[in-house]
């Protein structure tokens, strides 16, 4: 698409289903900052979710609409909504963040003549000409961001997309916010309650949705292992997310529990608010996904937290942990291990366990300068508002850097 040169300051519309949890919707509450703090306009088309009001305390906009819907009668009434909302509201360019509505997206900004950018935040399983056709929306932007080099190279190699039409932009932390320095002792203390662990007591945290390919059943059996050789002392396992409706995994898991006899050791507390001050009491961070993941965030927020990682070696992670058998201990943020081998997973967690302070502690330093430097979330911010910018001839990457 031709860039556009506009006389006024932007109106960037982004469509996600919900703003409930997750890495693309944090993304979008994200963006929706920078896109304000840079003089445009702030546009959000959701269902709605427990993070929507957030678009509104940071001077964004919500357009309620059933953006969650698969259905494909919802999905082409949506399209005719957007294609209002973008006449009425003026919009100038439209971000899909989720394949449903970016097929509702698509339409609606070709109708208009709007550019259209696409975020390929998953690395979505492909089985069959149909689900092919269905995740290939995410590769139809004018601009196609991508939050990992893992995912760019899916998207060329599934849809042949230009290199010119993809842009690598990593997820970023928020080294505020993920901060042990700023984490306040009360915050702590009422996390150790949330949580149920005793003062001293080590926490083992894996903060994922309960879903299968994140890979709980593998934690569960490398707990398992740890405390049948004696390894995991008093260490607590906690797998803290959501099942999303999942209730059967859910059951699945704890029954998983109970048979291995490890109650009391691996609970699963539900969604964690902070997460920060659940990772100022952890010890070691576990990203066990059985599937590769596009990017990880929980990678970085631990990093930024100080706090050492162990992760699958497929996906993204490979890009943001530096570990301890490749790059060396003395430059080591964490350990990467198969996916799905509760063998390897519990022989890392062994090693974690077993650092002494010093090597906690200087392992951490590394982690938070490693994500600091090289998975900024003003990188992010910046990035993605000069790719609106590449489109619309705008001002929004220069207007933000300038606000802060």
């Amino acid at each position: 698409m031709t860039c556009l040169r506009l006389a006024r300051s932007p109106t960037i519309l982004q469509i996600i289903p919900r703003l409930d949890t997750g890495g693309a919707e944090l993304s979008t509450i994200e963006i929706t900052d920078a896109i304000v703090r840079g003089g445009g306009r702030a546009i959000v088309a959701t269902a709605g979710g427990r993070m929507a009001e957030r678009i509104i305390a940071l001077g964004g906009e919500l357009a309620r609409m059933r953006a969650d819907s698969k259905n494909p009668v919802r999905m082409l009434a949506n399209a005719r909504a957007l294609a209002r909302l973008i006449t009425v509201e003026k919009v100038d360019l439209v971000h899909a963040r989720s394949r449903a509505p970016a097929w509702s997206a698509l339409l609606a900004s070709r109708l208009g003549g709007k550019p259209f950018v696409t975020t390929y935040h998953g690395a979505y399983a492909e089985r069959g000409a149909l689900k092919r056709l269905y995740n290939g929306v995410m590769a139809r932007g004018d601009i196609v961001i991508t939050n990992s080099r893992f995912t760019a190279d899916l998207v060329r190699q599934r849809y042949g997309t230009r290199e010119d039409r993809v842009r690598v932009i990593h997820r970023g932390v928020d080294a505020t916010a993920f901060d042990p320095e700023r984490v306040d002792a009360a915050r702590v203390d009422a996390m150790r309650q949330r949580l149920g662990v005793a003062t001293g007591q080590r926490v083992i945290l894996q903060a994922a949705r309960l879903t299968g390919w994140k890979g709980q059943r593998v934690l569960i059996e490398a707990a398992h292992r740890l405390a049948a050789a004696g390894e995991l002392g008093n260490a607590a396992v906690i797998l803290a997310g959501d099942a999303q409706g999942r209730g059967d995994y859910e059951a699945s898991l704890r029954l998983q529990i109970a048979r291995l006899g490890l109650e009391g050791t691996v609970r699963l507390v539900g969604h964690v608010d902070d997460v920060a001050a659940a990772l100022a009491l952890t010890h070691v961070a576990i990203i066990a996904s059985t599937e590769p993941e596009a990017f990880g965030r929980s990678v970085t927020e631990a990093a930024a937290m100080r706090c050492p990682v162990v992760a699958t070696d497929h996906g993204a992670p490979p890009e943001i942990v530096l570990d301890a058998g490749r790059a060396g201990f003395e430059k080591a943020t964490g350990w990467l291990v198969a996916p799905g081998d509760a063998a390897a997973l519990a022989s890392s967690l062994a090693a974690a366990l077993a650092l002494s302070d010093a090597d906690r502690q200087a392992m951490g330093d590394r982690a938070r300068a490693h994500a600091t430097v090289n998975f900024s979330l003003f990188a992010m911010k910046h990035a993605s508002l000069g790719a609106y910018d590449s489109l619309l001839g705008s001002n929004l990457a220069t207007a933000f850097s300038q606000s802060l």
